[in-house]
């Protein structure tokens, strides 16, 4: 293999799916990690970048006291209101897309070959993420492993999961777009590592 290739990945898993420790450990091989996810809440932090506009927008109701967006909030309004949705991707998307550009060339000006781009949301966003990478990796579990996961790290009731679950993407629909797969069910962290080994190795880690 040619060391000097770039590799893009685009990683993504359903929540509680265990993306978040495959990301660390793709880290811990020299990976280069870019979390779409904390972008996108660092925009909706205190003065983010996309506080004026939500403000604009949804009014300053849609903040918290510390003038960061109210996330339980806008999700409220986001089921009730599909075009809410639409609203808020467009602030915060090209926001997102800014800043993410910023890092990748930051880790390629670093050093790094090998750049995970972890994105919760790669399946739903269509051809816009899968175009700016080489493979998509899954991390995959079923819904009851996410389900018993969730509530444990967030504590978060089962019927909340659930209506978050059924705004993802299917498992099938992942698995499709899928060029490979890390199946994080009923294995301890070692049996993990393995699998993360054997994919890591085509990424040139």
């Amino acid at each position: 293999m040619n060391s000097q290739r770039i590799w893009r990945i685009g990683l993504t898993g359903g929540i509680g799916s265990g993306k978040s420790t495959v990301a660390g450990m793709l880290a811990a091989r020299g990976a280069a990690v870019i979390d779409a996810d904390a972008i996108s809440r660092s925009v909706t932090a205190t003065g983010g970048r996309a506080i004026e506009a939500i403000t604009a927008a949804f009014g300053p109701h849609m903040l918290d006291s510390d003038g960061a967006m109210n996330r339980q909030a806008m999700r409220e309004r986001i089921f009730q209101d599909p075009q809410a949705k639409r609203q808020l991707e467009a602030i915060i998307h090209p926001l997102v897309g800014q800043l993410t550009a910023e890092q990748a060339q930051h880790a390629l000006d670093t050093g790094h070959r090998c750049l995970v781009f972890d994105v919760p949301l790669l399946v739903e966003s269509g051809e816009r993420w899968r175009r700016q990478v080489d493979r998509v990796l899954v991390v995959d579990c079923d819904t009851e492993t996410q389900r018993q996961r969730v509530m444990v790290r967030n504590g978060l009731s089962a019927a909340e999961i659930d209506r978050i679950i059924a705004q993802q993407a299917s498992r099938a629909q992942r698995l499709a777009c899928a060029d490979a797969v890390i199946v994080n069910q009923s294995i301890n962290l070692l049996e993990l590592e393995a699998q993360i080994s054997q994919v890591a190795a085509d990424f040139g880690l």
